[in-house]
């Protein structure tokens, strides 16, 4: 069994999605050892308590740097055994000291067909950009800001009846697909 910490930061619904794949037997090869948070008001704690995953909430305000904060999450990490890292909405920049780590163990899911609509609002900015399709990608992470080594994509088409919800629900659709999907050909 391959250890895996999913890390997230909002509503949790790829980490559902996720930790179900592995329940169902689906990531049969994988053990999830915990959600890891930096919001202890985040829905994916009910998400994590409903499915049975023990939950680490780590605010980074708590802690007087961002070097200390991730020294922290790497201790609780090395204890779980973790081998990979999984981000499924986790809305903060991974530091060095993880990196370094975890070099190219860590994988996250965006909405949109990067090098396009990197960062926050990544479904409003495509919905906005008068494009006719976008997507989702799953990528290695690096120091920057959805600039990692591209891992695969898969897109769907802007309806020009389309409301913002509509693609949002199209897009997190393909992610559900996607991100397991790479997670059992990656992490092995």
């Amino acid at each position: 069994m391959i250890k895996v910490a999913i890390f997230a930061s909002g509503s949790g619904s790829n980490f559902e999605n996720i930790v179900r794949q592995v329940q169902n037997g689906i990531l049969s090869h994988i053990e999830i050892s915990a959600l890891y948070t930096d919001h202890n008001d985040a829905y994916c704690i009910d998400r994590a308590k409903a499915l049975g995953i023990k939950v680490h909430i780590n605010e980074p305000k708590d802690f007087e740097s961002k070097s200390q904060y991730e020294k922290h999450l790497l201790t609780l990490l090395s204890e779980e055994g973790v081998q990979w890292i999984i981000l499924a909405g986790y809305m903060r920049l991974i530091g060095q000291d993880i990196l370094n780590a975890f070099p190219h163990k860590i994988l996250n899911i965006h909405p949109s067909l990067l090098p396009k609509f990197k960062g926050i609002d990544a479904i409003g900015q495509a919905y906005r950009s008068g494009d006719i399709v976008t997507g989702s990608t799953v990528h290695y992470v690096d120091s920057g800001m959805d600039t990692g080594e591209i891992i695969e994509q898969r897109q769907c088409d802007i309806k020009t009846d389309d409301t913002k919800e509509d693609l949002e629900e199209r897009v997190k659709q393909l992610e559900y697909e996607l991100y397991p999907s790479v997670i059992a050909k990656i992490i092995q």
